[in-house]
């Protein structure tokens, strides 16, 4: 089996399940107070959350942690990478989701996530790209998808070329040969062979 990513829209945030020969991993969720639209989403895609291995986060905004809690309690396994540590609580308490239990979460770097990856057979790494907030991270895949969450689109850098961050991140995902982008909030990109 080849590996798949398909989009779920349940709200304003695009989320992605990746499936691996081993195991899938949710890329990103929705606000809190979405689960039964997720519910609906994952039916419509023939999928349970018991086929749901791990949930990661591109960052700890509400708009893509904010189901996180309630899918730990149904028995899906966070995988954080460690930058992100100290991002998860500042926001839950904000928006008021559901607890994160940050000490059962599977911690990571950013370097040991290819090898992680692959453990769910999933081809690919996922590579922190700190211009949208300090936890963000993307995950980029060897079948030359990238999901990006909210990082700036390429073409902010023709309007602010002096965002040298931005233009680091960039620079790191174009490194990676991508065929597709997969943003939360706007359109796909895609590039040409």
């Amino acid at each position: 089996m080849d590996m798949e990513t398909i989009e779920l829209r349940y709200g304003n945030t695009k989320t992605y399940l990746i499936k691996g020969e081993k195991g899938n991993l949710l890329v990103d969720t929705d606000m809190p107070g979405t689960m039964s639209a997720f519910f609906k989403e994952i039916k419509r895609h023939s999928l349970q959350v018991s086929d749901i291995s791990f949930v990661l986060a591109t960052h700890f905004h509400p708009d893509h942690m904010g189901l996180i809690g309630n899918l730990m309690d149904m028995g899906v396994s966070l995988v954080l990478i460690d930058i992100q540590k100290g991002y998860v609580q500042c926001w839950e308490q904000r928006i008021g989701s559901d607890p994160i239990d940050v000490r059962s979460a599977k911690v990571i770097t950013v370097g040991e996530s290819r090898s992680f990856l692959q453990s769910l057979g999933i081809h690919g790494e996922i590579i922190h790209t700190p211009s949208h907030s300090m936890d963000s991270i993307c995950v980029t895949l060897d079948d030359g998808i990238c999901i990006a969450g909210d990082l700036s689109p390429l073409s902010y850098l023709q309007v602010e070329p002096e965002t040298s961050q931005l233009r680091d991140d960039w620079n790191l995902i174009l490194s990676h040969n991508p065929k597709k982008i997969l943003f939360a909030h706007t359109n796909t990109m895609e590039f040409n062979d």
